[in-house]
Parts: C-alpha cells; sequence; structure tokens
C-alpha cells in the first residue's frame, strides 16, 4: 500500500475573516493511497487554529507505515495505530481515512455513504458562509449565494446587529451564525440572542470560549436558539462533555480525524440526545464529498468548501435546491477538472 502526498495551496474567493482572524488561503495536503490498481483520495485542510501545517503533514506522513494493513480495512484499528504516532495531527489523519474509505469504496464498486446507512432522501440543505466584512461586499456575498437555501454568518465583533441587518436587507432566507468564540459577556451575548432570534436566526455556533464551559451552559439554558459546541468539540471524547453544556455538536472531519470517527461521534451524540451539525474547514470537493457521505445522518449541513473557493482541483459535486446530491459513483464520487 503506497501513500504520496501533493502540497497545495487552496485559494479563497474573498478573504475569510472571523472573530479573531482574517486570511486569503488554506494550505491543504492532498493525499493519494495506492492499492492493487486502486487509488482512493483524501484531503487535510490545514486552518490556523488547528495548528498543523505542511511540515507538520509531511512529518506524520513520513512515519506513517501502512504495508501491515490488509483488505477490507479495520478502520478502528488504523485509527489507534494512527493515534499511536502521535496524539494530535487530526487533519492529516482525516486525509488517510478518508483516502482509505474512498479506496474501500472503489474496490468494492459502492458508494461510501452506504458504509454509513445514509439516505440521500434525508440530505440536509448546506449553508453558504458570509464572512465579516464590509457592508457593501456582505451584499454582494449573499447576491452571489442565490443557490443557498440557507446562510451561514460569521459574527463576534462589535458589529455583529449591522453585520446581521445589512443581510437582511437583501435576504429572508433562515441564518446559522458561528461567533467563533467571540463572545465575552454572557449577558451581552444572551440580549444579542434573543434579538438574533427575532431575525429567523436558527443556531449559534460557539458563542463563548471552548474553555468556558460554565458560560456557554448558562446561555444554553436561557438561549431561544439552539447553541452548538464547535471549538470545544473536536474529537468523539468531547461529545460526552458537550452534554449539558450545548444543544448540539459540530463535528468536522478535520477535527475527528476523519469519517470513521466522524461516524462515531454522530452517533453518540446521537444517544446523548444531542443535535449534530456537520460542517468544514476551507475545502476543496475531496473532503466536501466525504462529508456529505455522513451528512443525511445529522441535522444541518455546513458544507460550503467548494462554493467559498477559485482553484478546487476536483469538479464541484452535483447541488440541487440547496443540496449535495449524492452520486452512485464507487467511493467518493470524486472527479478531476479538465
Amino acid at each position: 500500500m503506497k501513500i504520496t502526498a501533493t502540497p497545495f495551496e487552496l485559494e479563497l474567493r474573498y478573504p475569510f475573516t472571523i472573530s479573531k482572524f482574517s486570511r486569503t488561503s488554506t494550505p491543504v495536503m492532498l493525499v493519494r493511497i495506492e492499492h492493487e490498481g486502486f487509488t482512493g483520495y483524501g484531503e487535510a485542510s490545514m486552518v490556523p487554529y488547528m495548528g498543523e501545517s505542511m511540515e507538520t503533514a509531511l512529518a506524520f506522513l513520513e512515519k506513517t507505515d501502512l504495508s501491515w494493513v490488509k483488505f477490507p480495512f479495520a478502520f478502528q484499528e488504523i485509527t489507534d495505530y494512527l493515534d499511536s504516532l502521535a496524539p494530535g495531527n487530526p487533519n492529516i489523519k482525516a486525509a488517510i481515512d478518508i483516502a482509505l474509505h474512498d479506496l474501500r469504496g472503489k474496490i468494492e464498486g459502492k458508494p461510501c455513504y452506504r458504509y454509513f446507512g445514509s439516505d440521500p432522501a434525508l440530505m440536509p440543505v448546506t449553508t453558504i458562509t458570509i464572512g465579516i466584512d464590509t457592508p457593501e461586499v456582505v451584499i454582494r456575498k449573499v447576491k452571489e449565494a442565490h443557490m443557498a437555501r440557507v446562510l451561514k454568518v460569521k459574527i463576534g465583533r462589535d458589529n455583529d446587529r449591522e453585520l446581521i441587518t445589512t443581510i437582511r436587507s437583501v435576504s429572508d432566507q433562515p441564518i446559522y451564525v458561528d461567533a467563533n468564540q467571540g463572545w465575552t459577556d454572557r449577558e451581552a451575548a444572551l440580549d444579542l440572542i434573543h434579538w438574533l432570534h427575532e431575525q429567523n436566526v436558527v443556531l449559534i455556533e460557539q458563542p463563548m470560549a471552548r474553555d468556558d464551559r460554565d458560560s456557554n451552559a448558562w446561555i444554553t439554558e436561557r438561549s431561544p436558539i439552539a447553541i452548538v459546541g464547535d471549538e470545544a468539540v473536536q474529537r468523539l471524547a468531547d461529545v460526552d462533555l458537550a452534554a449539558g453544556v450545548y444543544h448540539g455538536i459540530n463535528m468536522k472531519l478535520m477535527k475527528s480525524a476523519g469519517m470513521s470517527e466522524g461516524y462515531q461521534m454522530i452517533l453518540r451524540a446521537k444517544e446523548l440526545g444531542l443535535k449534530v451539525l456537520i460542517g468544514c474547514m476551507s475545502e476543496t470537493s475531496c473532503a466536501t464529498l466525504a462529508g456529505a457521505a455522513l451528512a443525511p445522518l445529522c441535522d444541518w449541513a455546513d458544507l460550503d468548501g467548494p462554493f467559498l473557493t477559485r482553484n478546487n482541483p476536483f469538479e464541484d459535486p452535483e447541488f440541487r435546491d440547496g443540496k449535495w446530491i449524492l452520486s452512485e459513483q464507487p467511493g467518493l464520487g470524486l472527479k478531476f477538472r479538465d
């Protein structure tokens, strides 16, 4: 079994600004795993706050030996092996896991979503994200996102009301908002939440700092809007810790180290009565399709990578009525651009 990796700089259509920083591109490691004439593809999207880089990803791959892996793949055993190499590095672990799922589907001639019992008819609408920007640019972004049935808005600065009011001047679509730990005063946050509820905001991601469990739980108890843990929920063990603090979790493949543990996180969240938002980083169609394979198991979806980037090396997946369409192609159904 052979692993190769290609560094790639994924360029964003607009500067991507959230509560604490802004960027214009995202380092991505595209991974190929070859086995008996088949090739699986995976992706590591290394956004700044996760702490990974091209250098750390390559260093991890140099330590990785999959010569012992046999088909059919024992994914839990593989996850445990990857975690034994280093405690962190979920992005590059996700790339390996995604590639192995794509490879499995191609070997068996099955689409990946079938391995998880996903029903394409239950695919939730996905958001298109509107990053923090000037009112003029925000309006332009909203108009360009005309294919969306729901918008996601980055907030967490001192102009949150202005940003939402600007969007409401040109769109009445439901909104998910993401504070990215940007709020510090829980009383002020709750006051804003009640106003956001009046603006048809459906959910709020990570209102307060991830380590401030008391404030997040206090807000959740009083909020008329679903409160979703994001930065506070990384791997499977964090799902239990989210119970009683949030209404739901944001599961991202780049946090969960791939589809295998991401699926387990979804199942555990359901057992605990937590709702699930499946989210993404800045990603190509590769990780987007991996997320889409699990999306029908979730309550909400935020899988908008292909809409926010300008040099996606793969074709955009089929998108209709605000939803990704799962294909019957084996594996992820990924296609390279001509």
